[in-house]
């Protein structure tokens, strides 16, 4: 038994100093968002305002989506999952059906710093703008 409890002790020090050395090697990141919509926004269509974290460490974080400054009811979250260099992302949604003059946007608060990202009138389909002007306006661009 007493060698038992020595193994235990000597399993949690060693977890515990892994857990600390991973700690300290990780980097602090600040987050970088995204802000967009399943499709080209429309007024008065149903859409799904999407706001995609990614990139940040230690994994703190909290997203509120926004309509007119009010967190938006129903929404969905991603589970936090980690990548490579324990980075971390997270995705948030709701569906939406937007109207002229109203704002939406994603807050996010990673640590202590919280900040909003718009969605806004550059995310709406341009109905007068024809796919062969737009072809146009792309193959004029070209050297």
């Amino acid at each position: 038994v007493l060698a038992t409890k020595s193994t235990m002790r000597a399993i949690i020090t060693f977890t515990l100093f892994c857990v600390l050395y991973i700690t300290v090697q990780a980097k602090t990141s600040s987050p970088k968002v995204q802000v967009y919509s399943h499709f080209p926004g429309e007024y008065g269509k149903e859409n799904t305002l999407i706001c995609h974290v990614s990139g940040f460490h230690p994994p703190d974080i909290t997203i509120d989506l926004l309509k007119n400054g009010e967190v938006l009811p129903n929404t969905q979250q991603t589970d936090l999952a980690f990548e490579k260099g324990w980075q971390f992302h997270l995705t948030k949604s709701v569906s939406f059906k937007p109207e002229r003059g109203e704002e939406y946007s994603c807050k996010v608060r990673h640590m202590s710093n919280t900040n909003n990202y718009s969605w806004g009138e550059c995310n709406f389909y341009k109905p007068n703008v024809s796919q062969d002007a737009l072809f146009t306006q792309m193959s004029l661009q070209l050297p």
